[in-house]
Formats: structure tokens, C-alpha cells, sequence
């Protein structure tokens, strides 16, 4: 048993310990502070070659997980000659499967200007090359050339036929028929019918004789309309060839280090000689497209589609805020064009996959668990190591549309997962494929270590938030002040909390008080404000729960002693913060089989580890009163006016010494209040929360009237965890209010009850006169009684 000092219950931070006058001069901490075991696992995953050693980061919400990592990526990585550029580009042979263009960073950009450049000329130089009294001389004179073979053809034919009496007439185009001729006008229906039949059939043998050389002739004329055709396809090419050709081969000379681009341009000039009239038709549909797409009216498919551009060769790090399917794989875009819908190669548009190609992928696993597709997408990305772009309606076969199949992007890329540990767990219970894709887990520390070193390491780190975040400077008491706080959340005077984002929280609310009050630096007062604050927009439910005490409608002693009740202590939470509040807990005794009732678990108000607490305290009763002898009292235990769930087994030392009190029929004195949890052997165990229990007690106190005697009881192995207000400091300090630590039962029951319960003696037995004395004997003179009325 022991009474705390002042000194106790609060561990300053020695401004010592801060190497400089304010974080001004104060060296910002490059590292997150304390997570030295998580950036080695990050170093190991990002030096590890091969595939499956992907990252899971451990960790709370505002750990600094995402903070740390992205600052080691920006300071430890360096440019890498994998990283690429990479363009969709038309496969001139199947377009529904356009082809990927790996380049060289910058190259991407570059290309597609350079390619823009050319088909704009092209769009003009074409156009010209063929509206010009050149090119309209050497076409017309092949088509005069091919005139007048032909006429020239056709007359010699004439003329033979009109010899033996036959006329050759042009019916429709490239339809020709033959008639016999009755003088020199065509013979009639009539004047062929009025010839006899032997001129009949002389006619028909001439005519079936010249329609066989008819047909010849055609086949003639058929080859020179295609030597025709030949000639002016040569003449086009030679056109075409002529504008484009030195373009090209600019592009040729320029590229030629890119296998890939050389391939392109090379069947992109052939492209160009067999699609050229794309240049020479102002097309409306070509023009709506270009509109829709907010593209540059230039023929589509002579367009770079740069999927990925870099500036410089270090690896990307991208972070994906809203992994859905197409913001991670990418997607393919489509327009309507009356009535139709549209897509090409062009409306490829990249996700963050392509983006973090050759780097790293950041993204909070959560998000990508509640998306549908995404997991097993990325999962299949990375077996494969490789990226297909699908359209989620192709995935789920939503359309039945024509759609693009892309080439498929060769994948190098870490993927780094931040997540909690329960969902690390769950992945690793529940998908084989996890472990072997995320070979690596960066386990992120919650609280670090509290020594003079690490104070000073931790100010460093509060200087890199005022200086990342441009406040205004801290002081070295302001600095002392967040270490303090970093220790009250880490619930413990020898840890500091790593919750970055609550310090970085405080520091804000920090600079905007000094800022309200036009000072130049952060001093400890506005931290203090801050905290302050904070505690205030926070505790509504708090001020209403109390003024339930204050107006008498909760029942709470702070003075005089009660049998069989006494003041527990609990922390309720409201979401956005805990505060403390002092229970009454009541136990009435009766005669019975031994039974411990626990009011809460009966009416299913109870959790499952308060009622472990119940049974564990009645093992440690049975120990103590039942070892031999069945225990002839039951008993009842319940919290008073309270009408909600009660978990947790920091209240089971209250609850027993109220049984003890009830059994002994002793007082307990109301002026302290209990908190901890018991084991089977009477030790008494450390619970959480104390701090604000212990304010919340002193707070009922200050309500109620605060005599100087009342006192918190809690186990010794909580003292590590005290860090209270000033407020209960300085009452402590002033001997108006008291903190006792116990390490056993007795020791709490000696304070609560004023003696001591009782010390067995060499024989197993306690004092007539000690409590435990006075049970025993009433318990066998209950059994005495018992056994005298079976026997009567």
C-alpha cells in the first residue's frame, strides 16, 4: 500500500533534454521518430529484387504510416533506368488491339508532339500535292491514255462487226450489245422477224461468233482499266511518298535508337499511301469526334495516346485515395456519334497502375477491399506482372458492345498496402494468395520509449511538423508541453505516443491560438489553450452526465461509510473523446447455496469480460470462505442506474470489496472511489483509463463537495500510467484530494473499511475479532443452524 506524492502522478519533461531555444534552431527529424523496425522492413521490400515482396503497412489511423513512407521513398530512392514512358498506338494490322510503345522517360510527350507536327503538315501538304495543275496534268493524261486505248479498242471492234452486218451499241456502262443491221439502221423486232430463217441464223452465228471476241475485247479493256488503276496508285504514292517521306524519315532519324517507334513509322508510311484520302475528305464525322473527345480535328488514327509521361527517371510514387476498378487499372472511354457508340485505341486513359509502373503504389487497404473486382484485379496484376486494360461493364459482361483488347503493359511495381492489423489478419486467414504477394508487413510501433535521448529525438520531430507544415515556431516549454501530452496519450510515463496525427492536431490548434493572440512564437499557454479547448467542444455529454449529479438525479456518496456499496470508477466514450464517471456499485447478501448474482449479466446488460470479472472475484470469495465448507450466503452484485452495457473487469476489486463489505457487514468509507481488476489469488491487476477515471472521481468531488479526504484506490502496477491534470496535481499537492496504489485486496478493503480484513495464522485461521474472523464464524453458525433444522 502507498500514497502517492505529487510527483508521482505526473512525469515532466526536463527542458534540458531540448537541444535548442525553439524549433527555430531545433534540426528537423528527417525519419519518422520511433519506427525504426518498420523502416527496415520498408528498406528490405524496396532493395528486395522478385516478385510477391509487396508491402503491408501495420497500423492505426495516424500512426504516420503514409507520412513515413513517402518521405523514406522521396529521400533514400534513386532514378532508375527502368522507369519508362509508355503510348497506345494503332496496330495497323487488327485495330481492335492497339499496341503499347515502351520509351524512355520524356520520350512519350516528345513522340506524340512530334507525330501531331507531322500529320498537321501532312494534313495541309497532301491536300495541296493533290489540287495542283501537276498532279491534275499527269492524272488526266492517264486517263486520256486509257481513253483512247480503249475508244480506239472498241472502234476497231465496231468496225469489224459492222462488216458482217452487226452494230456494236453501249447499253449502260460497261454493258455493250450486238444487233444485226438491216442496211444501215438496226434491225426492229419486226423487220428480224420478216427475214427468212436462213437469214436468221446466219445473223445468229455472226453474232454468237463476234460476242466471243466481244468478250476478249472486255477482258482486254478490263486489263487496261487496272494497268489504269495501277499507274494512278503509282501516281498517288509517288504524290504521297513525295510530301511524307522525308517527314518520316526525320522521325526515322530521330527515333532510331526505339525499336518499337521504328516499327511504327514504318508501317505508319505504308499506312499513309493506303489511307491517304483520310487526308483529303473534310469529314463531319471526323470533326464531331475530335469535339467530343477534345482532341485536335487530326486523322484518329495516325494519334499518340501517351498513357504514362515522367519528367524524370526517379521511380513514380503515386497515391491512389479512391482505388475503385477503373481509377487503379485504367479505362477505355467512348463517345456517341448519332445514335453510336465510339471508341478507339485514342480513348485509352490510364489508372494509377500505369501511372506507378517502375515505382511504387500506395493505397489503404480498406478502401481496396470494399471496391468490387479491385482485389482480385490487383492480385492478378501482380501474378502476372502484367496490366490489361478492361473496361468493369467487360469484367461483369454488363455489354455486349464492340470493344477494344488492348496490348497488355509489362508490370514492375511494388504495391504498398496501409491498413490495420485486423485486416492484415483476415487477408492472411482468408486468402492463400495474400502471404505471396505481400511477403512483406511494416509493423508500425504505437508508443516508443521515454528517456532524455528519446525526448530529444521527439522534438526534433515536432520541429519537422512546425516546419513541414509552416507554424509558427514552438518555444522549449511549448515542446516540453506536447512531449507531456505525447506521454498522457500513450497512457504511460516512461512511453511517448507515435500518433503523429494527433500531435500534428495539436500543434495546429496550437499555432491558431498563438496566431488569435498575435504572438510570434507557440508558448506552453497556447498549448495548454489548445487542450483546452479541445476538452470543452468535446464534453457536452460529459457536463450533462455530471449535472445529473450536481441536481441529485444520479445518487452518488462522497462522505460517511455504507455497508455493501462503494464508488467504482469507469470511462465512457463519446466518440470524440473518454472522460471518467464514478459508479455506484451495491451488493446485498442472503442466505443461500453460495451463488454470486450478477444483476448485469442477468439482465444482459453485462459483457462477456465483465462477467469473467464476476466469476473470477467468486473463485477468489470461495477461495477465502467455501475452501471446505459449502458458503451458506448467496449474493447479488449490480451497478446503480445504469441502463446500458457494462464491459471491462476494472470494476471487479469495487464489486468484491462491496461483497466483503456486505458479508462482514462493515462500512465502507464513500470518501474513495475503486478501480481494478482482481486474479484468483487476491493480486490486483492494472486496468486502463486511469487518468481519466481518477479525473472524472475528482470532478464528482469538486460537484458534490471536496473535503480533502476523499482518494482514488488503483493497483500499483498503475502508477507507471498516471499523467493527471493540473488541476488534480495541485489538489494533490495541497493534501485536498489523494491517490492510494495496493498490490492485493487486503490492502484496498484495509483502506476502504478502516482495519484489516485479517492475517491467517500458522493453522489457516483468522482473528475472532478481524473481518474475515467475524464471516467465518458467522458462516458456521449459519451451517449449525442449517444442519440443526434437517436434524429436527
Amino acid at each position: 500500500m502507498k500514497k502517492l506524492s505529487y510527483t508521482d502522478v505526473y512525469a515532466e519533461c526536463a527542458t534540458a533534454h531540448i537541444a535548442a531555444p525553439s524549433t527555430k534552431t531545433l534540426e528537423p527529424l528527417e525519419d519518422i521518430v520511433g519506427q525504426e523496425r518498420a523502416q527496415e522492413a520498408v528498406r528490405f521490400a524496396m532493395a528486395m529484387p522478385g516478385s510477391g515482396y509487396n508491402i503491408y503497412a501495420i497500423g492505426r489511423t495516424g500512426l504516420g504510416k503514409r507520412t513515413m513512407i513517402l518521405r523514406y521513398l522521396k529521400n533514400k530512392l534513386t532514378p532508375k533506368n527502368h522507369v519508362s514512358d509508355w503510348c497506345y498506338v494503332v496496330n495497323f494490322d487488327e485495330p481492335r488491339s492497339p499496341k503499347i510503345l515502351k520509351l524512355p522517360v520524356g520520350f512519350g510527350a516528345q513522340l506524340k508532339k512530334d507525330m501531331e507536327a507531322m500529320i498537321s503538315r501532312l494534313a495541309k501538304a497532301i491536300p495541296q500535292a493533290f489540287d495542283n495543275d501537276s498532279y491534275y496534268e499527269r492524272a488526266e493524261k492517264l486517263k486520256t491514255e486509257y481513253a483512247e486505248i480503249q475508244e480506239q479498242a472498241l472502234e476497231k471492234f465496231a468496225a469489224q462487226t459492222k462488216k458482217k452486218g452487226v452494230q456494236l451499241s453501249v447499253t449502260t456502262p460497261g454493258g455493250y450489245r450486238l444487233t444485226a443491221l438491216n442496211g444501215d439502221e438496226p434491225h426492229t423486232v419486226d423487220t428480224f422477224a420478216a427475214l427468212s430463217q436462213e437469214e436468221q441464223d446466219k445473223f445468229d452465228v455472226v453474232i454468237n461468233k463476234l460476242e466471243v471476241k466481244l468478250r476478249s475485247t472486255i477482258r482486254q479493256l478490263a486489263a487496261w482499266e487496272q494497268e489504269f488503276v495501277d499507274k494512278q496508285q503509282a501516281l498517288n504514292e509517288e504524290v504521297v511518298v513525295g510530301v511524307s517521306k522525308h517527314h518520316v524519315d526525320d522521325l526515322l532519324e530521330k527515333y532510331g535508337e526505339q525499336d518499337d517507334v521504328v516499327s511504327y513509322l514504318k508501317r505508319l508510311q505504308q499506312d499513309l499511301i493506303d489511307n491517304f484520302d483520310v487526308f483529303l475528305e473534310e469529314g463531319e464525322e471526323q470533326a464531331a469526334l475530335a469535339d467530343a473527345t477534345l482532341d485536335k480535328k487530326l486523322p484518329r488514327r495516325y494519334q499518340i495516346n501517351v498513357l504514362v509521361n515522367h519528367s524524370n527517371n526517379r521511380p513514380p510514387v503515386v497515391v491512389e485515395e479512391n482505388p475503385n476498378y477503373h481509377n487503379l487499372f485504367g479505362y477505355v472511354e467512348s463517345v456517341t456519334y448519332k445514335g453510336s457508340v465510339f471508341t478507339d485505341f485514342s480513348l485509352i486513359r490510364s489508372g494509377s497502375v500505369h501511372r506507378a509502373n517502375g515505382g511504387y503504389l500506395l493505397i489503404d487497404a480498406a478502401k481496396v477491399l470494399e471496391q468490387p473486382f479491385v482485389w482480385d484485379g490487383l492480385k492478378r496484376a501482380l501474378r502476372s506482372r502484367s496490366l490489361q486494360v478492361n473496361s468493369l461493364e467487360r469484367e461483369v459482361t454488363l455489354s455486349g458492345t464492340i470493344s477494344l483488347d488492348p496490348e497488355a503493359m509489362p508490370l514492375d511495381l511494388k504495391v504498398i498496402l496501409l491498413g490495420d492489423r485486423e485486416t492484415y489478419l483476415l487477408l492472411q486467414h482468408y486468402d492463400p494468395e495474400f502471404t505471396e504477394l505481400f511477403k512483406v508487413a511494416a509493423d508500425f510501433e504505437n508508443e516508443m520509449p521515454r528517456t532524455p535521448s528519446s525526448e530529444s529525438h521527439y522534438a526534433q520531430f515536432i520541429s519537422s511538423l512546425v516546419h513541414e507544415k509552416s507554424f509558427l515556431h514552438c518555444d522549449r516549454k511549448a515542446i516540453a508541453r506536447v512531449i507531456e501530452h505525447s506521454s498522457r496519450q500513450a497512457e504511460d510515463q516512461s512511453k511517448l505516443s507515435l500518433h503523429a496525427s494527433d500531435i500534428a492536431n495539436l500543434l495546429r490548434e496550437s499555432n491558431y491560438w498563438a496566431q488569435e493572440q498575435s504572438s510570434n512564437m507557440i508558448r506552453c499557454a497556447h498549448v495548454e489553450r489548445a487542450l483546452e479547448s479541445n476538452l470543452m467542444r468535446n464534453s457536452r455529454i460529459k457536463d450533462q452526465m455530471f449535472h445529473t449529479l450536481s441536481n441529485g438525479s444520479t445518487l452518488l456518496s462522497v462522505e460517511g461509510a455504507v455497508i455493501g456499496q462503494i464508488n467504482a470508477l469507469s470511462v465512457l466514450s463519446t466518440g470524440g473523446a473518454e472522460f471518467g464517471m464514478p459508479n455506484r456499485v451495491t451488493a446485498n447478501c442472503y442466505f443461500g447455496d453460495g451463488d454470486i448474482i450478477d444483476i448485469e449479466h442477468n439482465a444482459r446488460l453485462g459483457g462477456n469480460i465483465h462477467t469473467k470479472g464476476v466469476m473470477i472475484l467468486s473463485s477468489y470469495l470461495s477461495t477465502l470462505f467455501a475452501k471446505y465448507k459449502p458458503m451458506p450466503l448467496s449474493a447479488s452484485i449490480a451497478f446503480e442506474q445504469s441502463y446500458g452495457e457494462v464491459d471491462g473487469d476494472s470494476a471487479s476489486l469495487a464489486e468484491l470489496c462491496a461483497l466483503v463489505s456486505s458479508l462482514g457487514e462493515r462500512p465502507i468509507k464513500q470518501n474513495f472511489a475503486v478501480t481494478g481488476s482482481v486474479n484468483q489469488f487476491g493480486e490486483v491487476q492494472p486496468v486502463g483509463g486511469v487518468n481519466e477515471k481518477i479525473e472524472g472521481f475528482f470532478d464528482a468531488c469538486e460537484i458534490l463537495g471536496l473535503t480533502g479526504e476523499q482518494a482514488v484506490i488503483l493497483p500499483s502496477t498503475n502508477q507507471i500510467n498516471l499523467m493527471l491534470s493540473k488541476k488534480v496535481r495541485d489538489a494533490i499537492k495541497a493534501k485536498r484530494f489523494h491517490i492510494y496504489t495496493v498490490e492485493r485486496v487486503d490492502e484496498a478493503l484495509e483502506l476502504l473499511l478502516g482495519e484489516h480484513p485479517g492475517v491467517k495464522d500458522k493453522d489457516g485461521n483468522y482473528p475472532v475479532r478481524s473481518m474475515y474472523g467475524s464471516i467465518l464464524q458467522k458462516f458456521d453458525a449459519l451451517r449449525t443452524a442449517e444442519n440443526e433444522q434437517e436434524g429436527a
